[in-house]
């Protein structure tokens, strides 16, 4: 299959997907019940506890299980919305669960402050630094891009914040089996994850945590996940997210390798019959096969339709409607004008991909764009 849209999610692995199936028949206890089959339950939970934790280098008792990076991301922002330092700081080009969370709760306590980014869709510290507020809690701030990849500079965030007493989560969402994620090695207080973009599960992911004082409940009822997430818990879904983790770090370095093979056939033999190209992003400092490129005087929506009826699997940033193409708010916010920015397209290389699915890839390219 022509799948380049790893970025939007990506395929179980297949060991991942025998033991969801696994569990899903075998174990049926309830991991809060104190009898065999709960403790079974339970022991598969606090497996892949440690198995993410030992991925990012963290304790396992820092961190709870979510939904995904979405919730992760709304626990730690309405944290903050009960906290007499109640401002935080944060990007154009993040997450919907980013801003649109705190574009709906600003009604209430919490007030927010953007920073802009440059071209390459990188911040500036010292413009974050002129943001921050007497009141000021949270900076948040991607590891890296989901439309354009760039890595933001995390740990230089963290050292400014944690001088001002501010505390800083980042959204990881993209980055674990791209690039190394250490909590420890970047500082940060908070960090989400999500299982489904490194081939684990849809529907689950993790919030890290520094200090769990620092957080409040998502949801209340049955005390599960230290009191900070109520609800039992989906086992077979949890212990997917554990190996999956665990099989992401363990290749990690062939995995880039590969990656970026993928990602320098791609951008020479693309350039070979479209000189006109232009590569999104920071270039030297991104996510390694995630590839945003814009098509001059090529409507991405009729890009992106083409290649769908040619059994080609890739993203747009613009949000494609009935006869019309809306440009990107990130590839605006790093000042693409509009008629190159609703020009683009983003391909994701991962596993699933090998190098005679890129040749494929870029002959049907050079076919619709030389037709």
């Amino acid at each position: 299959m022509n799948y380049f849209d790893h970025s939007a999610t990506t395929p179980i692995h297949p060991e991942v997907l025998d033991l969801v199936h696994s569990i899903q028949k075998n174990v049926f206890g309830n991991p809060s019940s104190i009898h065999r089959l709960g403790r079974k339950a339970r022991s598969l939970i606090e497996i892949s506890r440690k198995q993410i934790a030992k991925a990012i280098n963290s304790d396992p008792t820092q961190l709870i299980f979510t939904s995904g990076g979405t919730e992760a991301n709304n626990q730690v922002l309405k944290s903050f919305n009960q906290s007499e330092k109640n401002h935080v700081v944060t990007n154009p080009i993040e997450h919907p669960a980013i801003l649109k969370v705190l574009t709906t709760i600003s009604s209430q306590k919490i007030s927010f402050g953007l920073v802009p980014v440059n071209e390459k869709g990188r911040v500036s510290v010292s413009e974050i630094e002129s943001k921050i507020q007497e009141k000021t809690g949270l900076i948040s701030v991607m590891l890296a891009n989901n439309e354009v990849g760039t890595v933001q500079p995390i740990k230089e965030i963290v050292s400014l914040a944690h001088q001002n007493g501010v505390r800083v989560h980042t959204d990881a969402v993209q980055c674990l089996g791209k690039m190394p994620v250490d909590v420890k090695d970047l500082g940060v207080d908070f960090l989400s994850l999500s299982a489904h973009k490194f081939y684990g599960p849809k529907g689950i992911g993790v919030l890290y945590f520094k200090n769990k004082d620092a957080l409040s409940p998502f949801m209340l009822g049955g005390g599960q996940e230290s009191g900070l997430r109520a609800g039992t818990e989906n086992i077979a879904a949890i212990a997917g997210m554990g190996l999956a983790a665990e099989l992401a770090t363990d290749g990690l370095g062939n995995h880039i390798t590969e990656l970026k093979s993928f990602e320098a056939q791609f951008k020479s033999g693309l350039l070979s019959f479209f000189p006109n190209a232009i590569f999104n992003g920071d270039i030297k400092n991104k996510l390694p096969g995630l590839v945003n490129v814009s098509f001059p005087g090529h409507r991405s929506d009729i890009l992106l339709a083409k290649l769908d009826r040619s059994g080609f699997f890739v993203s747009s940033g613009s949000a494609c409607g009935a006869g019309a193409v809306k440009p990107s708010p990130v590839l605006s916010a790093m000042g693409l004008a509009d008629e190159i920015n609703i020009s683009t397209l983003r391909f994701s290389f991962g596993s699933s991909n090998n190098s005679e699915q890129v040749e494929s890839l870029l002959s049907e390219l050079q076919t619709i764009l030389t037709d």
